[in-house]
């Protein structure tokens, strides 16, 4: 960290002073033009830490319809709203089997 020796605040990199530190207090540019390298490390408590989880948590329904790849009788379900308001919405199915995707118009 380096400081201003005018008045001793921070040198912080400014866009206007491309290479170069600037003293946000007095406007005081550095003499060098070095290469500057800025980094933050930041230490995130154990309890703060998102945890990754591989596991496919299964929470749609369940309903028995047939799978067109697999022919497997059994697929998870849900409904979205893919047209206007007065039409049906388009039911969309996901095999319990093999995965594959489709979906259905009422």
């Amino acid at each position: 960290m380096l400081f201003c020796p005018k008045c001793l605040s921070i040198l912080v990199p400014k866009p206007s002073a491309k290479g170069f530190l600037s003293c946000s207090n007095c406007n005081y540019k550095s003499k060098s033009s070095e290469d500057l390298v800025i980094k933050e490390i930041l230490k995130v408590p154990k309890s703060r830490e998102i945890e990754v989880v591989e596991k496919r948590v299964d929470s749609l329904p369940k309903t028995e319809e047939e799978c067109p790849k697999c022919h497997h009788k059994e697929a998870y379900f849900w409904t979205i709203q893919t047209r206007a308001g007065d039409e049906a919405e388009t039911r969309f199915f996901e095999c319990i089997k093999c995965k594959n995707r489709w979906r259905a118009y009422k």
